[in-house]
């Protein structure tokens, strides 16, 4: 149990700073809306935390978990980007 909830507290940390930043930091940037670059995010998230799977607590699994809540977080951060757009 207590794996799973570590496992939702890591996605949770890759989703909600990520969403924020691209809502607030890349609202003007166009490059941002791209549909390519919430897979490049979280890819690139997974990459960077992965090299601290020697430490006994992340994994290769918590490393690609990361990375998809960097991902989902760019996605849900660029659509409330297009709602909040006025005219599109």
């Amino acid at each position: 149990m207590i794996e799973l909830l570590l496992l939702g507290a890591v996605t949770a940390a890759g989703y909600f700073p990520s969403k924020k930043f691209v809502k607030d930091r890349l609202r003007f940037v166009d490059a941002a809306q791209n549909p390519a670059v919430p897979v490049v995010a979280g890819a690139v998230a997974a990459v960077v935390v992965s090299p601290l799977a020697a430490l006994p607590v992340i994994t290769l699994g918590t490393a690609a978990l990361f990375g998809i809540g960097v991902g989902f977080g760019v996605r849900s951060g660029v659509r409330a980007i297009r709602r909040a757009l006025p005219g599109e």
